[in-house]
């Protein structure tokens, strides 16, 4: 493990067909695998899955990183509720054997859950692991609204969960509907769900969903956002004040699935329309994914193969 030296930052504006595209040169931290997941707290720590070593890392303002939890039981997506305390997405099904026996836990049987962690006590509750008796096949990502209820997608299984703030469990979308969930966030003012589709089959779903999210937690009225076939889809998102998504997707090479190279690998920045803003190149495969971070909320932070980047943006970003 080291950290990379911070090059440099290419601050630059939304793309124009005159300008260049910006390239999000600043290498913070590399590792020795597979990053995901970032999220930042209060103090302005990263917080990131390293997914093959099955560890969550932190890296202080200073660049100082060190390992935060062994034994992550595949740890993907994270995020720090409105109590800053750490939610994680553990795909567990997503064990070590899956890569090449690196990690721990390569020979356990562990289970797909929902945790949360109080940074405070350093107490971790299981907050779902579950549906009816049934268990998750892999918690991918997670968001949440204003009201503290929380938003994950269980990947392998097609489904999308809402956790209330009583713990109250609900699946609030389900396959035919929905393929692979992936990323999700939701905007501002709590009106938009937006929801990665990632299935990397031939005809398969490449795309961000969006929905009216109502004062229910129910999303309803779905529309194609985005699509991204027969490039590689989305990943992570992430959302900044003004109602923006960014998207961390694309490809350099190809990776032996029917998607294409269309889509370039980067953060592709859209407007609530569903217009296409900015976008900033990330150099490596495969990014994963998004969050804002610094004192004033305009450092971005994007997890990719086996670094984190960051960059400057003018506008402030959310936590979701």
């Amino acid at each position: 493990m080291r950290l990379g030296i911070l090059l440099c930052l290419f601050l630059a504006g939304c793309a124009t067909k005159q300008a260049p595209e910006p390239v999000a040169e600043a290498t913070v931290a590399t590792i020795t695998a597979f990053t995901e997941g970032p999220t930042v707290d209060g103090e302005g720590n990263l917080y990131f899955t390293e997914i093959m070593n099955q560890r969550i890392m932190k890296m202080k303002p200073d660049g100082s990183l060190t390992v935060f939890r062994e034994n992550s039981n595949s740890a993907n997506g994270l995020l720090f509720d409105s109590e800053l305390r750490l939610l994680a997405c553990e795909g567990a099904a997503m064990r070590g054997s899956r890569f090449h026996g690196m990690s721990p836990l390569a020979n356990q049987e562990m289970k797909p859950r929902v945790t949360r962690t109080d940074l405070k006590t350093g107490k971790m509750e299981v907050l779902a692991d579950s549906y009816e008796g049934k268990p998750f096949t892999g918690p991918n990502d997670i968001t949440m609204d204003r009201l503290g209820r929380l938003y994950f997608t269980d990947l392998p299984g097609g489904a999308v969960y809402r956790i209330d703030a009583d713990k109250k469990l609900t699946r609030i979308l389900a396959a035919p509907d929905i393929q692979r969930p992936n990323g999700i966030s939701i905007s501002p003012d709590d009106k938009t769900l937006y929801l990665v589709e990632a299935n990397n089959q031939q005809g398969g779903a490449r795309m961000i969903r969006a929905y009216d999210l109502g004062e229910d937690g129910v999303p309803r009225n779905m529309r194609v956002f985005w699509n991204f076939s027969p490039g590689r889809s989305a990943d992570g998102l992430c959302m900044d004040t003004q109602g923006n998504l960014y998207a961390a997707a694309g490809l350099h090479q190809t990776r032996g699935t029917s998607e294409t190279l269309d889509t370039k690998c980067g953060i592709h920045v859209f407007s609530p329309d569903g217009k296409k803003k900015r976008f900033i190149g990330v150099p490596e495969d495969t990014i994963t994914n998004c969050a804002f971070g610094g004192a004033d909320m305009k450092t971005l932070y994007v997890t990719a193969g086996k670094g984190v980047y960051q960059f400057k943006v003018d506008v402030a970003g959310t936590r979701r």
